[in-house]
């Protein structure tokens, strides 16, 4: 007789017993198809889907065994999956793309469509990426109408729930602003065309129309403030985006219907000059005492990449009559919103508590190093931390520091981000505590420059004049073999959605 408190197990284990000998008649590789093959460790790709037939009046039968077995593997390998997927998005900005892909939008009734090369513009301090790329327009929809395109940078300080009654929590800076349709002869053309924009004419077709904007110089950098765990809608930061509407005149108010906004985003990369290396020396002295208690603290560089360890070493020597008993050492983030009016948010990345040397009496000294790694992943409750500007459900990190050149244009930056280390020697409730602070850079390292597509025959170039501006490099590269003609390699353009959240938990996952 079994116990009362085993019959849901004995029950549980009944039924899988009945399901495995049933699919045992029919063949359990039909029931299996859901289960990617590709999904399973290699150890178990010669174990067949098709069990045998034999019966089994035990509910721990070879089938159920063999079964769970398999199961536990697969559940396994997805899970070890999923974890070496956090760790390699932890530390990128963006994902790599096929050569030759294209972003493609259109408007919910499907009369205009932007198609763009990139969605990442980097600062180099003296100007910013251009945004070229081409809109095609339906022109028995437009008629006499226009096509304008505006790129705006929107500072969020407030939540998407509280816009009521016309009052929103969003300031729109523009930044640039152009007719794209119909073209205007009277002026001339203020660039070349692109590669990319050459292809997409001849792709697209006659009613495929160039659109090129310029970013101003200290611009805002594309910053988002995490929110709550419990907020929904945009969180609050500055975030750029490009529109292309249908309208009469430049300043009324685009519809849904006919609008494209496609979101995009400014970074900046690590200079190749690091500064030098931070150090500091901080004393303080006490009454009765007949020496001061000395502290020295310095970094092994001043130029960290995103996902490495700080190394901070420390030096005391406590010349004083208090003890150290306790070495606190932590990476903080400060934030200074510069848009409105000037406010500055602290928030602890990382932080290591050190007992070991201590305490450190009068007399003695110790040196120590301490290794610290600010990572977004130990940082996901804490609302108001910084971070990069986010595309789509792909993951980001921690916000890049903020290269300041001319601080009398501090405030045209937004949200400056800066990161400092904090050493504090605690000395108990009278001694009070010595504190030292070294600033450093946490920044993304400059991707590896891509080789130079080959030239253009000159009979297919638009421009034969010899100062004709040259190829970007930062531009989409397409593959090519060398020997192929470039009219022949307009079919290598892979054309990319480009959408917002697609699903509402994918942000979560």
């Amino acid at each position: 007789m079994l116990p009362p408190e085993a019959l849901p197990v004995f029950f549980f284990l009944s039924f899988l017993r009945r399901f495995f000998l049933i699919h045992s008649e029919r063949g359990f590789g039909s029931s299996c198809n859901s289960i990617p093959f590709s999904s399973l460790p290699a150890s178990s790709s010669s174990v067949p889907f098709a069990f045998s037939r034999r019966r089994t009046f035990s509910p721990f039968g070879t089938n159920a065994r063999h079964a769970m077995g398999l199961l536990g593997k697969v559940c396994k390998s997805v899970k070890l999956g999923k974890q070496k997927a956090t760790e390699v998005t932890e530390t990128k900005i963006c994902t790599k793309r096929p050569p030759g892909a294209v972003f493609k939008k259109s408007s919910p009734n499907g009369k205009i469509t932007v198609y763009l090369g990139k969605r990442d513009f980097v600062d180099h301090i003296s100007h910013v990426d251009p945004i070229d790329g081409v809109v095609l327009v339906d022109p028995d929809y437009v008629k006499e109408r226009k096509v304008f395109g505006h790129v705006l940078a929107a500072f969020r300080y407030g939540r998407e729930d509280l816009d009521v009654l016309g009052l929103t929590f969003r300031k729109d800076l523009y930044l640039a602003s152009e007719q794209i349709f119909p073209l205007e002869d009277s002026e001339p053309p203020k660039r070349p065309l692109t590669r990319l924009q050459e292809r997409l004419l001849k792709k697209l077709g006659p009613n495929a129309f160039p659109f090129f904007f310029e970013l101003p110089p200290h611009c805002p950098a594309s910053v988002t403030l995490q929110p709550a765990p419990g907020d929904t809608g945009k969180p609050c930061g500055v975030d750029y985006e490009l529109k292309a509407f249908v309208a009469d005149n430049p300043d009324d108010k685009p519809h849904k219907r006919n609008s494209v906004r496609l979101a995009i985003r400014k970074i900046m990369y690590a200079p190749s000059k690091p500064g030098e290396q931070p150090s500091v020396e901080v004393s303080k002295e006490f009454m009765m005492s007949p020496n001061k208690l000395h502290l020295e603290a310095s970094l092994d560089k001043e130029l960290y990449h995103h996902g490495e360890s700080v190394g901070v070493n420390v030096h005391i020597a406590n010349n004083s009559n208090r003890t150290v008993k306790k070495i606190k050492v932590s990476i903080r983030q400060f934030a200074d919103i510069c848009l409105f009016s000037t406010a500055q948010y602290k928030c602890t990345v990382a932080e290591l508590e050190g007992d070991d040397g201590c305490p450190v009496g009068p007399g003695f000294t110790l040196s120590k190093v301490f290794y610290l790694t600010p990572l977004l992943a130990n940082n996901k409750d804490k609302r108001g931390l910084a971070l990069d500007g986010q595309l789509k459900h792909e993951d980001t990190n921690l916000a890049s520091s903020t290269i300041i050149c001319d601080p009398s244009q501090k405030e045209n930056l937004g949200i400056i981000v800066q990161y400092k280390v904090k050493v504090k020697l605690c000395l108990g409730a009278l001694g009070g505590d010595l504190v030292a602070e070294l600033p450093f850079t946490l920044m993304h390292p400059k991707p590896e420059e891509e080789s130079l597509p080959p030239q253009r025959p000159p009979q297919l170039t638009q421009n034969n004049n010899d100062d004709s501006v040259p190829l970007d490099a930062n531009l989409i590269q397409l593959d090519t073999d060398g020997t192929t003609g470039y009219a022949e390699q307009d079919d290598d353009i892979i054309f990319e959605d480009f959408a917002r959240l697609r699903l509402k938990g994918e942000a979560d996952a």
